[in-house]
């Protein structure tokens, strides 16, 4: 390769972990999640999975990205905290997964946290629901 070849970067793909729920509603606010974030994000791969309790499951959605052409996969928890989920149970699902996939590279962010967006979320909730108080008074 010359100098003036541009390096190829691995095609990525994203995978969006929720814990899953016997409630469809649930889950289908994940899928809504995915659906909002592919519009928005220069990632063409980007899949919904459920840790548990619904489908798709972590290996069913690791397995859609390989077979979309992913070469490389980053988890995205879809928690608000780090814990248990976040630093056992999801890497351990996340192994087995990638073990049918030996070529393709994976990692894991944090979850959401204390990220300083969430503090914007967290005013933006605060100010509709004192609006919506307010209309509800007149």
């Amino acid at each position: 390769m010359s100098a003036t070849e541009p390096v190829k970067s691995p095609l990525t793909a994203i995978l969006i972990v929720d814990h899953g729920s016997r409630r469809a509603e649930s889950n289908n606010q994940l899928k809504e999640a995915a659906k909002r974030f592919a519009a928005l994000s220069s990632y063409s791969i980007i899949e919904p999975a459920h840790m548990e309790l619904a489908e798709p499951t972590i290996r069913q959605a690791f397995d859609r990205c390989v077979e979309r052409g992913a070469e490389r996969i980053v988890v995205f928890p879809w928690f608000l905290a780090p814990g248990r989920h976040w630093t056992e149970d999801i890497p351990a699902l996340v192994r087995e997964a990638a073990e049918a996939h030996p070529n393709i590279a994976w990692h894991l962010t944090p979850p959401f946290g204390l990220h300083p967006g969430m503090f914007d979320i967290v005013n933006d909730r605060i100010d509709v629901t004192l609006r919506s108080e307010a209309t509800d008074a007149t």
